[in-house]
């Protein structure tokens, strides 16, 4: 009697151990990121952060013309002037006939691109 009640208790200590890790949802099936939000797209909250992080170490303004084909991406009307004439949507979307964008890294993220090219097909305002 005194070993099935030790099995018994054994195997409810071990029942309410932790699991291992390796086996939890969150470790096999990491969240990639947070949704894509594409809902109230503007320049100054949504756009600069993107160009600030994938376009700026080559076409700010200061650096434009040695590293970035003298293309600046730094100010609204230079941003505007690119996506006025499709060269935003088609180089970061490595579209034919275009540059691929950022150049020497991977393409931006769909999330990224497709956040552009709302805001470009909103009339690419200085919001």
């Amino acid at each position: 009697m005194k070993t099935v009640v030790f099995i018994s208790i054994t195997l409810l200590i071990i029942a309410m151990l932790p699991r291992c890790y390796y086996d939890s949802e969150e470790f096999l099936y990491p969240d990639t990121g947070a949704a894509c939000d594409t809902v109230d797209v503007t320049f100054s909250q949504s756009l600069m952060p993107i160009l600030q992080n994938n376009c700026l170490s080559c076409h700010a303004n200061s650096v434009a013309t040695a590293l970035g084909g003298n293309i600046r991406l730094e100010d609204y009307s230079d941003v505007k002037l690119r996506a006025d004439d499709g060269k935003l949507i088609g180089t970061i979307s490595h579209g034919p006939g275009f540059v691929p964008m950022p150049q020497g890294a991977p393409k931006m993220s769909d999330c990224n691109i497709a956040t552009v090219r709302i805001w470009v097909e909103a009339g690419a305002g200085n919001n």
